[in-house]
């Protein structure tokens, strides 16, 4: 640059986000993140990729883990550098509730290890090339744990986010011709986890976002503030007194904020509660032993026929012995002279007696009326 005058070149490189050094040679400029919004990103995955954790240890088995989210703004010539083997990428773009898309990479081993395990095998079937099973398996995958984990995003962003199905291919970040949304903005947003799948995977996991996307996500985040708060969990987000307006929205939250919010999601919602009337329990007094008459008139079912049956007594034989019994054979009852009888009606207990002779008939004459709350059926 010279006589405070811009070159057409270094005009150029402006409008494409680029900027000249003192050796006029064009380098990246890159949009930066505060450190709040990296730890506002990194507790939104954290809180996503915990939900995800779960659904995996569902489908494999296994324990899982994913922890320590580091994020990073990258570009794609740093990636080509850094990552130069093939890796598994799956492709998640949100269609309700967020608009924008993200890039999970996995490595192609851990692939074909979730993907031995969710088919019945121990994880060790690794010593293969990568197949179109592998990248099907992890799309279902990738499916359930990224639409789990749109469930916390919604409790986060009070509102319902949805995805589209994830699309699994094989990927070299180190070639130009990637046809990529994510990849047509030169600054990255990178979110690196550590993944351990018990003794099988102890790994790292990335997640690429367009840096207009993940501000995007924090901007709404912390814009809704304490409406979010007041609306849900009753939890204050920015400590702030009514009259206090935040300068930006990167003053609009702190780290005790960022805390507070991944004790909710993970907490689910605290309700404030609302007032509540309390008295005494008053019960019914039942000391009082009235007389309850009934003037309804059985005339009606005076008539129906009743059978009464005399039980002399009970013994028990087997079949052989049945078949012994002749004119003359004496059958010995459980009853005992002089004990009472058993009168039943329709089969219900209901009285005992003793036997009379009436003119030369045999009679049962009633001793004991047995309780209504004591009456059996006959067996």
């Amino acid at each position: 640059m010279t006589n405070n005058m811009l070159s057409q070149e270094e005009i150029d490189a402006l409008l494409r986000g680029e900027l000249v050094d003192n050796n006029n040679e064009v380098v990246a400029m890159k949009e930066q993140l505060s450190e709040i919004e990296k730890d506002a990103l990194g507790e939104i995955g954290n809180i996503s990729m915990g939900t995800a954790a779960t659904t995996l240890y569902t489908l494999l088995g296994k324990k899982v883990t994913i922890t320590t989210p580091k994020v990073e703004i990258t570009n794609t010539e740093e990636l080509s550098k850094k990552y130069v083997v093939p890796f598994v990428a799956v492709d998640v773009k949100y269609k309700l509730g967020l608009e924008g898309s993200n890039l999970l990479i996995l490595k192609t081993d851990d692939v074909k290890v979730i993907t031995d395990l969710m088919m019945g095998g121990d994880g060790t079937n690794t010593d293969r090339e990568l197949n179109e099973m592998d990248l099907s398996a992890i799309s279902e995958a990738m499916n359930q744990m990224v639409g789990s984990s749109s469930t916390s995003l919604s409790e986060m962003f009070s509102t319902v986010i949805d995805i589209e199905p994830p699309r699994a291919f094989l990927i070299k970040l180190n070639e130009d011709n990637i046809d990529l949304d994510i990849f047509k903005n030169k600054n990255i947003v990178k979110i690196s986890f550590r993944m351990v799948i018990g003794d099988l995977i102890d790994s790292e996991i990335m997640q690429l976002l367009p840096i207009d996307f993940a501000k995007n996500m924090v901007s709404r985040l912390l814009g809704q503030g304490s409406d979010f708060d007041n609306a849900n969990n009753n939890i204050d987000l920015t400590n702030q007194k009514e009259d206090e307006k935040p300068k930006s929205d990167n003053d609009s939250i702190s780290m005790n904020s960022i805390e507070n919010l991944s004790y909710n999601v993970n907490n689910k919602e605290i309700k404030k509660q609302e007032p509540v009337n309390v008295k005494k329990a008053e019960f019914q007094s039942f000391d009082d032993n009235k007389k309850i008459e009934y003037n309804e008139s059985i005339d009606l079912i005076q008539e129906i026929p009743v059978e009464i049956t005399v039980e002399l007594g009970r013994t028990t034989k087997k079949i052989s012995e049945i078949l012994e019994f002749g004119p003359g054979t004496v059958i010995e009852l459980d009853k005992l002279v002089g004990e009472p009888l058993e009168i039943y009606a329709n089969g219900k207990f209901i009285a005992k007696g003793e036997v009379v002779v009436i003119d030369d008939n045999f009679g049962v004459r009633i001793t004991d009326v047995v309780s209504p709350s004591k009456r059996i059926s006959k067996i």
